[in-house]
């Protein structure tokens, strides 16, 4: 049996045109909807098929949690539709805290559960936060914990309480073994993260979501701003009209390679 805790953040989508908050310090999403990082939706699939597993035993829990407003219960009803068993919101405005504090306050979730009986064996996250890049939570939280860290890898298994992770290297595919508990971060492409079924979604809607309160003032990002990259030119030739274009594109397929 395996216990896992996994951690989502609730982001701006950024499918269409990012914006940056007039003191760019965050993305602007009042033209967005909100969504979570292809990273932590594949955390959140490693959780539920790592719980799930009763190789191990008996079957665990993968509960979801995340630090950001009252609207977050959004992302965690998602997570809890997909398999997870459990959710906490940490209910406060996640501009105002940084990567330490938001370590910080996971950490303090989690000896909270430890007092109470329920403990996790292995902590996922995803590998960095969507929109801000920060790298440093998932590192800053086993620092916290005094657990083992692995950074990056795209899957995890877990036999008789040690977890092994995947992840690609300079050389080909790298292979991290560690002892439970520990933290690991993740990497979208290792899954294929699941769709939620009906019964999936109608349960996550009865599913109590447990909230509570931040247990220290944060220090803030300590950022000095975030910038956009520049934005990539875009071209378009006009191989020509009607006919008289024929000619222009077949080179051009034999420029591409598609046609000889």
């Amino acid at each position: 049996m395996t216990n896992v805790l996994v951690c989502i953040k609730r982001v701006p989508d950024a499918a269409g045109e990012v914006l940056l908050t007039p003191d760019e310090q965050a993305l602007d999403a009042r033209f967005v909807g909100f969504t979570v990082s292809a990273h932590e939706n594949c955390a959140v699939e490693l959780a539920v098929r790592i719980a799930g597993d009763t190789n191990n035993g008996s079957a665990g829990t993968a509960t979801v949690l995340s630090l950001g407003p009252a609207e977050t219960v959004e992302q965690l009803r998602a997570a809890l539709g997909v398999g997870a068993t459990a959710a906490v919101l940490i209910e406060a405005d996640p501009v105002g805290y940084g990567p330490a504090d938001i370590a910080r306050e996971i950490a303090a979730v989690v000896h909270a559960h430890q007092a109470e009986g329920k403990t996790y064996d292995l902590i996922l996250l995803g590998n960095d936060a969507a929109d801000t890049g920060d790298f440093q939570v998932g590192i800053r939280l086993a620092y916290q914990l005094g657990r083992p860290v692995v950074n990056g890898v795209r899957t995890v298994e877990v036999t008789d309480g040690v977890a092994t992770a995947h992840g690609d290297g300079i050389d080909g595919v790298e292979t991290y073994t560690v002892p439970l508990p520990a933290v690991i971060t993740v990497l979208e492409g290792g899954v294929e993260p699941r769709y939620p079924t009906i019964t999936g979604r109608m349960k996550a809607k009865k599913t109590k979501i447990e909230t509570v309160a931040p247990r220290r003032q944060p220090h803030g990002p300590q950022r000095v701003r975030l910038t956009l990259p520049p934005a990539q030119p875009s071209t378009v030739d006009v191989l020509g009209e009607g006919p008289d274009a024929a000619a222009a594109v077949v080179d051009l397929l034999q420029r591409l390679g598609v046609a000889r």
